[in-house]
């Protein structure tokens, strides 16, 4: 009877949380009437569609890897470091070969930034719309001459400068 007695409370248990599951489970959704000719799954994937906010149409959007770890120097010393998040809007289906080529993408991206912070553009009020804005094009112009035109835009996803005491 010892040996019986764990097993039988392994079969309650189970049938327990079997049956709260069932009990539980949530309604399915009510299925609307659709107009004469118009099947139900182009009437469940318009709905779908509808809920669903994405990239513009015939865009995707590419989160690239790692961020972007940019020394700031002042006086042959390391002031502070900015640290970037990039994402790349591409058109649709360019995802795979835009990830091939991040390595080039990546390079020419963070000479960018190495020559923007030694004028002076992470100094100071460095997110100020004007100095984004220039930082933005530049970002675009250069991806764009690294892997092509397919790429349509840099977003600056996350942008961080950490003072060096």
């Amino acid at each position: 009877m010892k040996k019986l007695l764990p097993i039988i409370l392994l079969l309650v248990g189970i049938g327990a949380g079997v049956g709260a599951g069932l009990a539980l489970r949530p309604e399915p959704a009510p299925v609307e009437p659709t107009e004469a000719g118009e099947s139900e799954e182009h009437a469940e994937k318009t709905a779908k569609g509808d809920e669903e906010e994405g990239p513009p149409s015939g865009r995707e959007y590419i989160d690239l890897v790692d961020q972007f770890i940019v020394p700031v120097v002042n006086d042959d010393a390391v002031a502070s470091l900015i640290l970037i998040t990039l994402t790349i809007e591409a058109e649709a289906g360019s995802r795979e070969a835009i990830f091939e080529a991040e390595p080039r993408i990546r390079g020419a991206l963070l000479q960018t930034m190495f020559d923007h912070a030694n004028i002076g553009g992470f100094n100071g009020a460095f997110t100020n719309s004007s100095k984004l804005d220039r930082l933005r094009k530049t970002f675009l112009e250069v991806a764009q001459k690294a892997y092509g035109d397919e790429i349509t835009d840099v977003l600056i996803v996350q942008i961080t400068r950490q003072d060096i005491a």
